[in-house]
């Protein structure tokens, strides 16, 4: 068993990480997709995804994670996660990591990653994972995940607030031509008012000066 990948990040910004030589494949732009989908709330997991197993630890808001190519033991990873995470934390400490950008620690950091994946590859860390046996029993089986299952459900969930979106913009667009609309009924019909109201008017002035004699009104005069 090999751990081949491993970082630190705060959500999707990754801190430090470093890949070992022979790891090949594109697990890095796995890893961020599953950033995005890891909670931010404290806990463990393991997922699956094609001949990996990535496996990770979230605590204060800071995630710990690593790849190995062993799908069927924890101990190992889980250790080196522990490890890895009591080193950072020492290092640089909570309060620098959560206000930290991306890679700021990777300079530094990186070849410790290094150091210790070796250190754990090379079987030289019996001793911490007979310490940590007790704390990953949570772990089991019911407890790993394929990974593409969870990433297919994120991208349903980002499918579905794409919908949402849409059906929210066009319920936007039918107000507006509905109120786009009653204005314009609205000014049709105060046309039309207007205009039977002119229409009216001069009818009546006709009336009225063809009782009176024409235009010049002298039959109304002379009875004045």
């Amino acid at each position: 068993m090999a751990i081949v990948y491993a970082l630190v990040s705060r959500q999707k910004t990754v801190l430090a990480e470093y890949t070992a030589t022979l790891a090949t494949g594109n697990f890095p732009t796995v890893t961020r997709m599953l950033l995005a989908k890891i909670p931010v709330t404290d806990g463990k997991m393991t997922y699956v995804y094609d001949d990996y197993v990535f496996h990770y630890v979230v605590e204060s808001g800071i995630c710990y994670l690593c790849m190995s190519d062993e799908k069927n033991k924890h101990r190992l990873p889980y250790a080196f996660l522990q490890d890895m995470k009591d080193k950072f934390l020492v290092q640089f400490g909570i309060d620098a990591a959560l206000m930290a950008i991306a890679f700021s620690f990777n300079e530094e950091f990186a070849p410790v990653i290094q150091q210790r994946m070796e250190y754990y590859n090379s079987g030289g860390a019996m001793d911490n994972i007979d310490a940590l046996k007790n704390q990953i029993e949570d772990v089991k089986e019911g407890m790993v995940q394929n990974i593409e299952k969870v990433l297919e459900r994120g991208e349903k969930i980002e499918l579905l607030v794409d919908k949402t979106d849409r059906l929210n913009q066009q319920a936007f667009r039918f107000e507006s031509t509905s109120r786009n609309l009653r204005r314009h009924m609205y000014w049709r019909r105060m046309r039309n008012i207007g205009i039977c109201s002119v229409v009216a008017l001069i009818i009546i002035f006709i009336l009225v000066a063809e009782g009176c004699g024409g235009m010049d009104f002298h039959r109304c005069k002379k009875g004045n």
